[in-house]
């Protein structure tokens, strides 16, 4: 796979892109706050640079695509846990 990734830089870039801005929506963003139009194009445009040097890197051997894809699946399973957690005492408060 990691041989793939490597000879395909522009899907790797993709994916590496894709997996930045959901980590960065989801973890590093508070939900309620809205950042100003230029801040938010700053933020996205030093996403897009800082993508390309982890393409660097990933084309270098590093396994940077699937490390970020751990972390994603990590992010489920909390969300999923929070989210049984909730229904859990949910369901014991009824009782």
């Amino acid at each position: 796979m990691q041989a793939w990734l490597s000879d395909h830089p522009l899907v790797s870039y993709l994916l590496i892109l894709g997996m930045t801005f959901f980590i960065f929506q989801n973890v590093f963003r508070p939900q309620q706050v809205k950042l100003p139009l230029l801040k938010a194009i700053f933020m996205y445009l030093t996403m897009i640079v800082g993508s390309a040097i982890l393409l660097v890197l990933q084309i270098d051997k590093l396994p940077i695509i699937q490390c970020m894809a751990v972390a994603i699946v990590m992010m489920v399973m909390l969300r999923a846990r929070q989210i049984y957690d909730k229904w859990k005492n949910k369901s014991t408060t009824a009782d």
